[in-house]
């Protein structure tokens, strides 16, 4: 038993082996951790070897970057190469691969494109070129959604005229009865993402009893994952499907209810498209009619095509990665033509993708 990454390797040895004790008496377990921070903290840990057999960790569509259709990449590269276009991004999405193309690649060719951590420097960029327009790309889950929100309504008390967001947020709650409703995955229960849960608090979770799977809300700090687990093996053994927070000094029962509210104020929920998945009712964000004119798809006339599933590059399995059909190592690209340097799929680009975890870090 390895626990040198645990910084109280006494107190994960105690859990280790009670989580052992209460698998016993259990069948085999399909645990998803929707977060991909929770998958990277797994893979760092090495956490799967030290777990019984009958335990298996798989990731989810917990990785924004990961789900964000090729279409979309395609439109924002195609936008960057407009002259007047200044393009505003988080850091992930740069290499992220599209149907055609990427915005790395359209760099190369002299598009202008600006990596930044918060949605509000996009508004300071655009006070900073009146003359050009600058589209912030709006990827990510009900986590970065706020951020959005609020930075789209301070644009509109600035009055900048120059500012627009593309849009591609998505939430998380919508995507969790898709995957139950899908039988081939076989989910025994969730590991509850901490960052989303600390939003929308634990009411949106209630339809996983309905659907009598339970979950567990839980932190990232080696010990919550353990707790995490824990609590999952109780909540099989007693057989009465429940969410339970085991994250409390973050997450309260109803969320942060000043984030909820700016996203309520700005955006509507949305039929949207998840990459490798497919279209997921109500699981996304689109920006309400009183702020549509900061609506990067209809300014500039962006056709987000939501009929069919964005294509995945050939031979590439994101798409059973996402939904925990296949681990990353059961790709057949992976960790030859896929890697880091080399990647093929959105999961080996995202700093939170399942396939970048498991080159890292191992099974």
């Amino acid at each position: 038993m390895n626990l040198s990454a645990f910084s109280d390797s006494l107190s994960a040895k105690k859990l280790l082996e009670q989580i052992r004790k209460r698998a016993a008496k259990l069948g085999p377990i399909k645990i998803m951790e929707v977060c991909g921070t929770h998958t990277m903290e797994i893979g760092r840990l090495g956490l799967r070897s030290l777990l019984p057999p009958s335990i298996s960790l798989v990731s989810g569509p917990g990785c924004p970057v990961c789900v964000t259709p090729g279409d979309y990449i395609d439109a924002a590269a195609g936008l960057a190469m407009e002259k007047r276009v200044r393009i505003v991004s988080y850091g992930d999405m740069i290499r992220v691969p599209g149907n055609l193309t990427s915005l790395e690649k359209a760099k190369t060719k002299g598009a202008k494109i600006e990596v930044v951590t918060s949605p509000l420097e996009a508004l300071a960029i655009a006070k900073q070129y009146p003359d050009e327009e600058i589209v912030f790309l709006a990827v990510g889950f009900e986590t970065t959604a706020p951020a959005t929100a609020l930075s789209i309504a301070a644009a509109s008390d600035a009055g900048l005229e120059n500012c627009s967001f593309l849009m591609s947020h998505r939430v998380v709650p919508p995507a969790l009865e898709a995957l139950l409703a899908d039988k081939d995955i076989g989910i025994s229960a969730f590991m509850l993402p901490g960052h989303v849960s600390a939003i929308i608090g634990e009411g949106p979770y209630r339809l996983l009893p309905e659907h009598g799977i339970p979950g567990v809300i839980t932190g990232f700090e080696p010990l919550d994952i353990l707790l995490g687990i824990l609590d999952i093996c109780m909540l099989l053994a007693e057989g009465t499907p429940r969410v339970v927070n085991a994250y409390r000094r973050i997450v309260k029962p109803d969320g942060n209810k000043r984030a909820v509210a700016a996203i309520e104020k700005v955006f509507e929920p949305c039929d949207a498209m998840w990459r490798g998945i497919g279209i997921i009712a109500g699981s996304g964000l689109a920006i309400r009619d009183t702020y549509s004119r900061f609506d990067a798809s209809l300014r500039f006339a962006v056709l987000l095509d939501v009929k069919e599933s964005s294509p995945q590059p050939p031979g590439c399995s994101c798409g059973l990665v996402l939904k925990g059909i296949l681990k990353p190592d059961q790709c057949p690209l992976f960790a030859s033509a896929c890697t880091p340097r080399t990647p093929i799929g959105p999961c080996m680009v995202s700093s939170e993708g399942s396939c970048a975890a498991y080159f890292k870090y191992g099974a």
